[in-house]
């Protein structure tokens, strides 16, 4: 499990730095000029290995489950970091959603006014205009507190982690539908039988909760049909959660390793380091990291801070 926790931990870190030079460039353009190698500069004229929020976040939510699960200490984590900086790559916050930046801005309210209870009230957002990939993108730590639980237990407690920035269900939904294929990766299965049994648990999980056709129709694709039989163009990589979800997934089905699934991530365009994230954490679980270029992974910024990471949030699942 040591090695699995790092290798998530770096292979979502890593995935989302080679991303992140290329954000925002269409899928046109990288077909021109692939992504096949760590880069710097680029779209917010960073060095290699910089990661963005994507894996601050992340490390944000990992750093708060080490000590248990606590919302509020989570959402505390999230404020610092706007404010103050931590787990930032290299001391600044570079890269920031507008929802995100709204959310944690609402968060820093909640908790100056000591009105702990609303936190657990932002699941029952209706707007669903706010459905960015801002929460699927930082979820993956979450699968280690919530893996043996019921399904319905672990779905209230990904709503409450998912809500502090994107309150909507269609979020915390997508949110779940990849958990869910973590925590079968984790019981030993591959990744095509890990969908397949991710897509008949959601489908039984869809029933048994009513959840309503007007959410389980944006999950049609995924769920409901095989999203790796679709054609590339019919994959989209945009910052809505439901894109970042089906294009992460197919890369993950139609890709073997570590490498050919991020790198096709990125060149999907337009949200290249969340993409990557999404699936590196993933691929970084399931195919760990060693085949990347050693000196990739030092160059990631912070990787010692990162891999401390990883020993201390298996440490704590150890207790």
């Amino acid at each position: 499990m040591k090695k699995k926790i790092e290798a998530m931990f770096l292979g979502l870190s890593l995935a989302d730095a080679l991303g992140v030079p290329v954000e925002f460039t269409s899928r046109e353009k990288l077909n021109e000029n692939p992504v096949d190698s760590m880069l710097g500069y680029g779209t917010y004229n960073q060095e290699e290995g910089t990661w963005s929020d994507d894996s601050s976040l992340t490390f944000c939510l990992a750093e708060s489950l080490v000590s248990g699960y606590n919302l509020k200490d989570i959402a505390i984590k999230f404020i610092q970091w706007k404010s103050e900086e931590i787990w930032t790559p290299h001391g600044d916050v570079f890269d920031i959603g507008i929802q995100t930046t709204r959310a944690i801005d609402r968060l820093y309210r909640i908790i100056s006014n000591k009105d702990d209870e609303s936190l657990k009230l932002l699941m029952y957002e209706d707007d669903e205009y706010t459905n960015g990939n801002g929460s699927l993108m930082r979820i993956l730590p979450l699968i280690f507190h919530i893996r043996g639980k019921s399904i319905q237990e672990q779905f209230q407690i990904i709503r409450e982690v998912s809500s502090l920035t994107h309150g909507h269900i269609r979020s915390a939904i997508s949110c779940l539908v990849y958990l869910k294929l973590a925590e079968h990766i984790l019981e030993g299965l591959s990744i095509r039988d890990s969908y397949e049994k991710v897509r008949k648990v959601i489908r039984k999980f869809f029933e048994e909760t009513n959840i309503s056709k007007r959410e389980t129709k944006h999950f049609e694709r995924i769920i409901f049909d095989d999203i790796s039989n679709y054609e590339i163009d019919d994959i989209k990589s945009t910052g809505y959660v439901i894109h970042t979800l089906e294009a992460s997934f197919w890369c993950l089905l139609k890709y073997p390793s570590y490498l050919t699934a991020v790198f096709k991530a990125i060149n999907l365009g337009e949200d290249t380091d969340t993409t990557a994230t999404v699936v590196g954490g993933i691929a970084g679980l399931y195919y760990g990291v060693e085949k990347v270029p050693v000196e990739w992974i030092n160059k990631l910024a912070r990787v010692n801070d990162i891999k401390n990471l990883s020993h201390r949030f298996l440490k704590s699942l150890e207790k």
